[in-house]
């Protein structure tokens, strides 16, 4: 990646364009690559056949396969782009769209996956600035004026108001009478990334009081922020703020994250990769909740496994994966390897007594825990715990396992060790498989770091 650190796609609400992320892209500077989209009948885009959601999505992860590099990048989404993104984020974390990177989202008075809770008297009055056609100035300034808590200053309404002239009065229409009233919530589901919700504490339908209500459920992960003296165009009238709050997003998911190398990101967004593995490589790539709450396994546990994932499968500087917290992810969703040793009991048990001995007798010092976990792995009595010496040890190799295992998932790992089989899987891909296999050698779809690359006519030679 050159010139920026990541990029930012951004997806404009009601009555505005790709334009809207112009106040953004001001305030965040040259850190960050910001592109808007214009969605169907927006900032002078053509209307699409439908204005359903599902048609939305389907023209912005067309823009962001246009422009994705195979970095990380944030969602930023206002009002109806809000539900778009819901959609988009979705498909991501699933696989079905050719793009890897998706870090996290930024959602600013965002409209919900729900239908969106509009006042009829309000639906009506910007249904009736229709009458002749289209929007006059007089209805898109009165459009503005009631979105915002104070006027905005003359060239920003000037630029808010010709954006809402802009817009097609069928895709206006649509939004108000289908699109802000489809419900996609069985669809979009749960999504599991970090996300920041802004809002205003003046907006009526979508402000501040309302999100937690309407999206702490669809982002678990959520952080509800509430601005005061703001209304519902936060673009315009808060991009400082907003700007503050996708650079903290950043530092707290990708900076603090094992980088996916670009080409690597590429190829897994590649045809070469299937559906079901790009989902997984994308879940597995979101940054870990530093807040998380263990489920299978008490926070003293955890605590306990934190420690032994330090020792066992060291990962030195800032950018880590919180092994533990994956584990236990997994004991929870019962993602084990489908055996144990008949003397243990079940997963979850065996860790919480196998973690509750080890503490027992954890030492301070780095060096003397080395030596206690020597000692597990030959089978030496060290705990009181409630099975013989040798089952301690058999539950340590599963410890030592499933660990090596969490690290190995994570996308950054595949491409520190040089694998990437995870591309030989999709139908239609010819040659699937790999056709050199002589050492120091690659095939020319494979990262350009793991050697020089031979034709297909080279290696049949």
């Amino acid at each position: 990646m050159i010139g920026y650190d990541g990029t930012i796609y951004f997806l404009a609400g009601l009555g505005f364009g790709a334009a809207a992320s112009a106040p953004l892209a001001h305030c965040l500077g040259e850190r960050f690559h910001v592109v808007g989209i214009d969605l169907p009948g927006q900032g002078g885009a053509s209307d699409a056949a439908d204005g359903s959601v599902q048609t939305m999505a389907d023209v912005a992860l067309a823009a962001i396969e246009a422009e994705a590099d195979g970095g990380p990048f944030l969602l930023v989404a206002h009002s109806m782009g809000g539900k778009v993104a819901a959609l988009v984020a979705a498909r991501l974390l699933s696989g079905s769209a050719n793009v890897f990177g998706l870090a996290g989202a930024v959602l600013l008075a965002p409209s919900p996956p729900v239908p969106e809770p509009m006042d009829d008297d309000k639906r009506a009055l910007m249904l009736a600035w229709l009458a002749d056609g289209g929007l006059s100035e007089v209805d898109a300034r009165e459009f503005v004026a009631q979105n915002v808590a104070e006027p905005l200053r003359e060239s920003s309404e000037q630029d808010a108001v010709a954006q809402v002239r802009q817009t097609s009065p069928l895709s206006w229409k649509r939004w108000l009478t289908e699109g802000s009233t489809e419900d996609v919530s069985a669809v979009v589901g749960v999504l599991d990334l970090p996300v920041v919700v802004l809002a205003g504490e003046d907006d009526e339908d979508l402000g501040a009081s309302a999100q937690p209500r309407l999206l702490a459920g669809v982002y678990p992960r959520a952080r509800f922020v509430s601005l005061a003296e703001t209304g519902h165009l936060l673009p315009y009238e808060r991009p400082d703020e907003v700007a503050a709050e996708i650079e903290r997003l950043w530092q707290t998911t990708v900076e603090a994250s094992p980088q996916v190398p670009a080409e690597w990101g590429r190829l897994i967004a590649s045809g070469r990769t299937g559906t079901e593995e790009r989902g997984m490589l994308a879940r597995r790539a979101i940054a870990d909740d530093p807040h998380y709450a263990p489920r299978a396994i008490s926070q003293a546990q955890l605590t306990t496994l934190r420690a032994l994932a330090d020792r066992l499968v060291p990962q030195p500087g800032m950018r880590r994966i919180d092994l533990a917290a994956r584990v236990d992810g997994d004991l929870t969703a019962g993602r084990g390897d489908g055996w144990r040793p008949a003397e243990l009991p079940d997963d979850i048990s065996a860790y919480r007594i196998g973690l509750d001995a080890i503490a027992s007798v954890w030492p301070h010092d780095a060096e003397q825990q080395d030596t206690l976990i020597r000692r597990i792995i030959a089978g030496e009595p060290v705990t009181d715990a409630p099975w013989d010496d040798d089952a301690l040890s058999l539950w340590f190799e599963d410890v030592r396992n499933d660990l090596a295992r969490a690290w190995l998932a994570h996308p950054a790992s595949l491409a520190r060790v040089g694998y990437d089989g995870f591309a030989t899987s999709a139908e239609g891909v010819e040659p699937a498989g790999f056709v050199s296999l002589g050492a120091g050698l690659r095939d020319p779809w494979e990262p350009g770091d793991l050697g020089t690359p031979v034709t297909v006519s080279e290696a049949d030679e």
